[in-house]
């Protein structure tokens, strides 16, 4: 079919003028059903969309999006436009929409676009940034702040010339014996040339907050025109109308029910109030050139006016919506607009032969009789049915309201006789046809339910969702059956309420799937007895072994659910040996259940006969639960890699499904044991980071995620991995926080960079995270790290600035190292003395080895600056401990008196002393002890968390 050919782009220059001109040789050629013509000029580019196809496209734009809609599922060639996007242009992709396909053109910031139609094409405009055209200069108020109105008269009609300072938007009508002028910005008229106004009779204008109406009194006979040119607007009332462009009205059924109208300019939607009849209508203004609508249509929802400009709308309802949007009117109601079915434009068919199938009375009911093939066979009647209907496709094809009834009836014959494929090709070349056919139900709802019996269901979820099958008792039925299959049970319940009129109508092997599907659906939302019911149902419509498999399998859940589980797991074998994949792998899965349950297998031997179900039956409900089973087997195993894997996998694949929140839930929920709950505190720390590495995207929005990172963090710095530990925060801090978390994590960072010799990136995510009213602590703390950040990279003086009066024990303990930089030693000393207290009273606790440093520096100290009576007093209270200090004979030297040492004791003496006493690792373990206490580090062991495998129903069917 000519519609199946993919569009083709052509290129041609764009001259230098406003108005891009082709090339000779494009403009003539013949055109695909869809081309695309791309031509460019140093101010914009110009995309048309030609052909057939292409010249029916539809624009609309979202934000800095502009969304093309083809009405063609062939995707047109947009090769060019992806690999050498338009200036202005992100990124442009195409996506299949029902029936159709958008041509997506993302721009860049500031970029614009312009759309339009001519010359059998529609065209989009691309500007870059900064290239659209400005807006009209001037306001459209004139000077003076009203708008002369001038009114010329002849025998048969008078002619009123609005003159604006710029170009408005106008909307001209009749309603009744009235003429009404409505223009999209508020004004005042002045009327001073216009009060004898001929066949007219008066004339009175009203402002509102953004438009003006004026209502001119004329007799009904009158015809009205008007003509627009620049920023001056022309009615005229009586004589010959004026030939203007026509405005196209179409229906949309993509989804709900709308009417499209192809208005170019359009500006804005006015709502007015009739003083003389006192209904609500509404005008849709555009610019000029001028455009009308020379029908009347009506429809039960609205009543589309003859205007001479622009669109006039009536509706009886109070949630009529009219959305003004480029080149585009768009009306609708929530659940879409009441519209006839196209069939009622054609042409009445020939009565139907006596063998043909019988429309049924719900469009997507099956009829048992449709499969009936009589006498001659179902070869002769195939045949007979397909040849009367390409005959009526060939009619249809010069004739578009030619009728549709012998192609309907070959549809109903393919369903009936359970061949869909066939059926959806059928509808759908209809279709290619005829587009409009896309709001007739019966189609629409056939074809649903031919998708649906050959397990298209996202595809068959489409056409029911059509506003045309809108409360439609049998469309709900199968919405129901949908949504069982796709385990949404609360919706599947609700939607087989809603087709209760229709579902005995269905021949018996549809009633048996729907049954067994809504005795599913009343089981898993806890209505046992309902489930009962509806099980004896399906067994009582003595449908095919497969059908009554599947019903056994919902009894055997609710066996399972009464607590008989060994006559669950009698009819879960039987059913787990049918050749049928869709039945049995539900059936093994609950084989699985039961016997763990019963401790009649291993969660190992559980796990083996899981992976193996999880690659016999995909896409459904059904792998929805073997994956939920088998991650929480996983995690109870400690194998939380291949837990983590497998619920992933499944949720990237699975998303769409209903049961995916719950499968998302469980992998959350296993995240937050591994890295909040300490369930990893079992792994090695670098297992641990690796595994959190692999599945970062994991990690949740908020505290709860940056708590798990620092937890983490703290991890890495236990066993020295610095570098890894500073990484995962510093992403924390560049990406995901602000404010006084920013800087506290800021803080947790660049202690790590400072524990791992890095001072100028610790001052860095210091002075990057800055910020007011942080707590005292806080502030305290990061003044003393940036002092210590100051004081390895040899600046003392400004780190002492940077203490200033603080007298806060961190500030003190790097006072002390910088004055011992210095070689202040007395003043080193007796911070480190000072840092000690009263340490000494408690002679039966040895002293740590932090402490130890601290004395040890203390005695240098005194000793170096000569200070023999704080040495003597150093050496008193510390006496008791040098017998079980670690460091012995460093503590020994260090406390003893300066007699004999005259001439000796100098830096270089001590050099080895001071080293044993390294007040820097002492303050590393110090900060690590610290960082285990703020992130819960100090606590008991943690027991890996091992939860049992949830209890995920199997759904009834594959």
């Amino acid at each position: 079919m000519a519609l199946g050919v993919a569009g083709t782009i052509v290129l041609a220059p764009v001259a230098g003028s406003v108005v891009p001109a082709f090339a000779q040789e494009v403009a003539n050629a013949a055109l695909d059903p869809i081309t695309i013509r791309v031509g460019a000029n140093d101010g914009f580019t110009r995309v048309e969309f030609a052909g057939v196809v292409g010249s029916r496209a539809r624009v609309r734009k979202d934000g800095q999006t502009i969304i093309v809609r083809i009405g063609s599922t062939a995707a047109p060639d947009v090769t060019r436009l992806k690999v050498d996007p338009p200036p202005g242009v992100e990124k442009v992709e195409t996506r299949a929409i029902l029936d159709a396909t958008e041509v997506v053109i993302t721009l860049k910031e500031g970029a614009d676009a312009r759309t339009g139609s001519a010359d059998g094409a529609v065209w989009l405009n691309l500007y870059p940034a900064g290239e659209a055209p400005a807006a009209p200069a001037g306001a459209a108020v004139p000077t003076g702040g009203a708008v002369p109105v001038v009114a010329t008269k002849a025998d048969d009609r008078v002619s009123l010339s609005f003159t604006w300072g710029a170009p408005v938007g106008a909307a001209v009508f009749r309603r009744g014996d009235a003429v009404w002028v409505v223009f999209d910005t508020a004004a005042r008229m002045d009327m001073s040339k216009a009060r004898d106004l001929g066949v007219a009779t008066d004339a009175r204008w009203a402002v509102g907050p953004d438009y003006t109406a004026i209502r001119i009194a004329a007799p009904e006979a009158l015809p009205v025109s008007a003509t627009g040119e620049g920023a001056t607007w022309t009615v005229t009332i009586g004589g010959p109308s004026s030939a203007t462009q026509s405005v196209e009205v179409d229906r949309d059924d993509s989804h709900d029910t709308t009417l499209i109208a192809r208005m170019a300019g359009a500006t804005k939607t006015v709502w007015l109030t009739d003083p003389m009849v006192g209904d609500r209508f509404a005008a849709v203004t555009a610019l000029a050139p001028g455009k009308r609508f020379a029908d009347e249509r009506r429809t039960i929802d609205l009543t589309l006016l003859p205007t001479a400009q622009g669109l006039a709308v009536e509706t009886p309802t109070d949630n009529l919506q009219i959305k003004a949007e480029g080149d585009l009117v768009t009306l609708s109601r929530p659940g879409g607009l009441t519209l006839s079915p196209p069939s009622m434009a054609l042409e009445a068919a020939a009565p139907p032969e006596a063998h043909a199938p019988k429309k049924a009375e719900f469009p997507a009911l099956i009829l048992s009789d449709w499969s009936d093939v009589g006498d001659e066979g179902f070869n002769a009647r195939y045949r007979r049915l397909q040849d009367a209907a390409a005959l009526e496709s060939i009619a249809a094809s010069d004739n578009p309201r030619a009728p549709i009834e012998d192609r309907l009836a070959l549809v109903r014959f393919l369903v009936g006789s359970g061949l869909g494929f066939e059926a959806v090709g059928v509808v759908n070349a209809m279709f290619a046809q005829t587009p409009s056919l896309q709001g007739e139900p019966e189609l629409r709802g056939l074809r649903g339910a031919a998708r649906a019996s050959i397990g298209r269901l996202e595809e068959a979820e489409l056409d029911f969702s059509s506003g045309a099958l809108a409360g439609d008792p049998s469309t709900k039925v199968w919405q129901g059956w949908l949504a069982a299959e796709q385990g949404d049970w609360a919706g599947a319940r609700q939607a087989f309420s809603g087709g209760a009129a229709a579902i005995d109508d269905f021949p018996p092997v549809w009633r048996a799937r729907f049954g067994a599907a809504h005795a599913m659906a009343a089981l898993e939302t806890g209505d046992l007895n309902a489930a009962k019911a509806l099980l004896a149902y399906s067994f009582s419509q003595n449908a095919p072994a497969a059908d009554q498999l599947t019903a056994r399998l919902v009894q055997a859940r609710v066996f399972e659910q009464e607590g008989a589980t060994d006559r669950a797991l009698a009819v879960y074998k039987a059913i787990g040996r049918a050749p049928l994949d869709g039945i049995a792998t539900p059936a093994k899965l609950g084989v699985i259940r039961i016997e763990l349950a019963k401790g009649t297998m291993t969660a190992t031997d559980a796990a083996a006969q899981l992976e193996t179900l999880k690659w016999r039956w995909r896409g459904d409900a059904t792998e929805l639960a073997v994956i939920r089973t088998l991650g929480g087997l996983y995690l109870s195993q400690g194998r939380y890699r291949e837990a983590l894997d497998t619920l992933r996998g499944a949720g990237k694949r699975l998303g769409d499904l209903p049961g995916a929140a719950e499968l998302q839930t469980d992998l959350s929920n296993a995240f937050r044991a591994l890295f909040l709950d300490g369930a990893a505190d079992g792994l090695q720390p670098v297992q641990a980071l690796a595994l959190f590495y692999d599945f970062r995207d994991l990690t949740p929005v908020g505290a709860d995620g940056d708590e798990m990172v620092r937890r983490l963090a703290r991890r890495l710095v236990d066993v020295d991995l610095l570098d890894q530990a500073a990484e995962l925060l510093k992403y924390q801090v560049d990406n995901r926080l602000e404010g006084v978390a920013k800087a506290q994590v800021a803080t947790t960072l660049a202690t790590i960079l400072l524990m791992d010799r890095q001072p100028e990136p610790a001052l860095q995510a210091l002075w990057s995270s800055r910020t007011t009213l942080l707590p005292t602590a806080l502030n305290s703390q990061r003044r003393a790290l940036e002092a210590r950040a100051l004081m390895d990279l040899g600046r003392y003086d400004h780190a002492l600035e940077v203490l200033d009066t603080d007298r806060s024990p961190e500030a003190q303990q790097v006072r002390a190292d910088i004055f011992w930089k210095q070689e202040n030693w007395a003043g080193a000393a007796a911070l480190y003395e000072a840092r000690l207290g009263e340490r000494y009273k408690d002679t039966a606790t040895a002293l740590t080895p932090d402490e130890e440093s601290r004395v040890i520096r203390a005695g240098v100290g005194y000793s170096l600056a000569r200070d023999a009576g704080a040495l003597g007093r150093l050496s008193r209270n510390y006496e008791p401990f040098k017998a079980r200090a670690k460091s012995g004979a460093a503590m020994r030297i260090a406390l003893d008196s300066l007699n004999g040492m005259d001439g000796a004791a100098d830096a270089q003496s001590f050099a080895g002393l001071t080293a044993s006493a390294d007040t820097f690792a002492g303050w590393v373990n110090q900060m690590k002890t610290q960082l285990r206490q703020e992130t819960g580090g100090n606590r008991a062991a943690a027991t890996p968390a091992r939860p049992s495998a949830p209890a995920a129903a199997a759904p009834a069917g594959g």
